[in-house]
């Protein structure tokens, strides 16, 4: 079951003097919090306050809470101490939603003088009275006023996410660090006392349990909505690939990070991956409210434009090995192209040519945010996938399609409406697939990729499909918001979208010191891309899983390896089109190609020194600097020496010099990619 989270609204201000109640114990007001959860029609009447507030207090928290706060209400909230300032944060806590007042997330830690305290976005800081994980849940919930409105009309509100430092691991009684085992299995252990007093408050965990990002909630009833997200960065739920040094931040600049990117973002449901895969679903959930019936009852029915509420299998070619769809094969069968979609991105190179040895310098572009551009726009499946025998081919069906095109030849291709231009194949990588190989019999690819051989001016005559006649252009609204946070952001840090050349290349030459913390949301936001398409073929993860046995993945709707192909063959597509135009008109060819990583070699050490800009304008459908989503950046110069002298010392004529190019540093060392 899904975890849900709901909606707590203060009760309207009594100014009527009234006798003070009697003072309760903090176990008191939890069983009368309790009481009213179980008995949910009956007439609305606050739980008591705990921990009890005197009247100088409630007159210090109105008086030092932010300025929006000139009323008073019985809300538990307004009842926190003063709220204290942390450093200037430079991000809006909650907006106008005053249920969500002081942002969507907050950093519990604990001072030096063993208070607890959460810094929320916005630089606020509040006092925690609860002492246990329970306790803390039920004031995030109840007095917080923490959480993000939904992002789309059917959606849902954001649940609050606490991150929990270190020292506030210790004071609510959680290991710092997991052992061995516990990072292996992901979550501490289900005998541990933490979780044994969640119980007895009748809190449940996700199946995932109490790991790095533990989720705790109740059951929803009808649409309330009680659960809180937890982050635990010493657990290793920022991994430094995409966060960098995110977890070792203190309080107040650990909230800001977060909080812009759930500004911009969203909350954090989980890991980037999780996260890009979670807004997916925030942005078109897949169903929506009816109009009222005859009786006037709305129900739920399918949201236009958005996946199933159920999962849909998908077809032969393009499940993963060990998919229950592959159960019949040989254990040990190793399909080939025509057995297997097999839509990557780039992984080519070759040797260079003497003339490009007399050159000076090999020179890194990198496509901004290429697959997020490769998302926009594209119409993907929407529904189970059909297959059909001997179809003609339909450009605007996605699908995968068997067919041959190895007759495909680069050395003259199209490039404009009855113009044609003749290339050096030998120096060109086959767009057709991720190592550049030119296709030897029929395969199957994704639509883009076939049509992308029509664009090119030859005939296609496909054997089979598997094609989704529901269709749409489901990501548009992903990559909106993504390529938003990415270039508002940026643009915090200096690089504006309507830079000249020239000056785009100086404003990115150490943007990331000009605010560290900010360098790091340009990070995430990049893995959220990444990761949230990797996300729709998630693979078995442990599990105790077995090949032609589901893995858990398999169950959600957004498991969908055909729409993750498509946007990687429209990427891979979009890219081979510019290195056409770019050889067409200026006859160089690139040397290597590693994802969105294109190294050309020339005699300057900058991008403008090849490629072909005329009065300050790129050349059409060419390479054009910029920071948008699909245009390029330098990613780095090196010597062709170096090149070559990489290349004898390992022996590896063809090695991949785009992977190394950033810095000249020859590592095998995870990048995340």
């Amino acid at each position: 079951m899904s975890p849900s989270s709901s909606d707590q609204s203060a009760s309207a201000t009594d100014t009527t003097p009234v006798a003070p109640p009697p003072i309760p114990t903090y176990e008191e007001a939890l069983e009368a919090t309790a009481r009213a959860e179980a008995n949910p029609s009956a007439e609305h009447i606050p739980p008591p306050q705990w921990p009890p507030v005197s009247e100088d207090s409630k007159t210090s928290a109105n008086t030092s809470t932010r300025s929006a706060n000139t009323t008073r209400s019985t809300s538990s909230t307004s009842r926190r101490p003063g709220a204290k300032k942390a450093a200037p944060a430079g991000t809006p806590a909650g907006g106008n939603d005053p249920r969500f007042e002081n942002g969507p997330l907050a950093v519990v830690d604990v001072d030096d003088d063993g208070q607890v305290l959460a810094y929320c976005t916005g630089g606020l800081v509040l006092d925690v009275p609860a002492k246990s994980i329970p306790a803390l849940v039920e004031w995030t919930l109840r007095e917080a006023k923490l959480g993000q409105p939904k992002l789309s009309g059917p959606g849902k509100d954001a649940d609050p996410l606490l991150v929990l430092t270190e020292s506030a691991l210790e004071r609510y009684g959680l290991p710092t660090t997991l052992t061995e085992e516990e990072k292996h299995a992901g979550r501490i252990p289900e005998g541990h006392k933490v979780i044994k007093q969640l119980v007895r408050a009748e809190w449940k965990l996700t199946k995932r349990g109490f790991g790095p990002w533990a989720r705790i909630y109740r059951p929803a009833q009808g649409s309330e909505r009680a659960c809180v997200q937890l982050c635990i960065p010493s657990w290793n739920a920022l991994d430094t690939r995409h966060w960098g040094e995110a977890g070792q931040l203190p309080p107040a600049e650990l909230a800001r990070v977060l909080g812009v990117y759930a500004s911009r973002v969203m909350t954090p449901r989980g890991s980037t991956a999780v996260t890009g895969l979670e807004l997916m679903t925030a942005l078109h959930p897949s169903t929506r409210a009816s109009e009222p019936d005859a009786d006037g009852k709305r129900h739920s029915e399918h949201n236009p434009g958005s996946l199933s509420k159920d999962p849909v299998d998908c077809a032969p070619c393009e499940a993963p090995d060990g998919h229950p769809l592959l159960k019949d094969l040989p254990r040990f069968h190793v399909r080939g192209p025509g057995e297997k979609l097999f839509e990557e991105a780039y992984d080519w190179a070759r040797p260079m040519t003497d003339a490009e040895c007399t050159l000076r310098h090999l020179v890194g572009i990198d496509v901004n945010m290429a697959f997020a551009a490769g998302a926009n726009g594209l119409v993907v499946g929407l529904g189970a996938p059909t297959h059909v025998k001997a179809p003609v081919f339909d450009a605007k069906l996605p699908g995968s399609w068997l067919v041959d095109l190895s007759h495909a030849d680069l050395s003259r291709v199209k490039v404009g409406k009855d113009k044609w231009a003749d290339l050096d194949a030998s120096l060109l990588p086959s767009p057709f697939t991720p190592k550049g190989e030119r296709p030897e019999g029929p395969a199957w690819y994704a639509t883009p990729t076939v049509a992308y051989a029509v664009e090119l001016g030859y005939d296609v005559a496909p054997l089979e499909a598997h094609v989704r006649y529901e269709s749409g252009r489901y990501l548009d609204g992903w990559y909106n918001r993504l390529r938003d946070a990415y270039l508002a952001t940026m643009a915090d840090l200096g690089v504006d979208a309507d830079l000249a050349p020239a000056d785009f290349l100086a404003a990115m030459d150490g943007y990331k010191a000009r605010d560290p913390e900010l360098a790091i949301v340009v990070s995430a936001v990049k893995a959220t891309v990444k990761g949230g398409l990797g996300k729709l073929r998630e693979r078995p993860r442990g599990e105790g899983w077995r090949p032609g046995e589901p893995w858990r993945a398999l169950s959600r709707p957004t498991w969908r390896p055909d729409i993750r192909a498509a946007v990687i063959s429209r990427t891979r597509i979009n890219l081979h089109r510019k290195i056409v135009k770019h050889a067409a008109f200026t006859g160089q060819y690139p040397i290597a190609i590693l994802s969105d990583c294109v190294v050309y070699a020339a005699n300057g050490e900058s991008p403008l020194d090849f490629l072909p800009y005329r009065e300050g304008k790129p050349l059409p459908g060419g390479f054009k600097l910029g920071i948008n989503p699909g245009l390029v950046k330098h990613e780095g110069t090196q010597d062709v020496l170096w090149g070559e002298e990489v290349r004898e010392r390992f022996n590896a004529p063809q090695l991949n010099l785009a992977r190394y190019i950033k810095d000249g540093t020859v590592t095998d060392v995870d990048n995340g990619e």
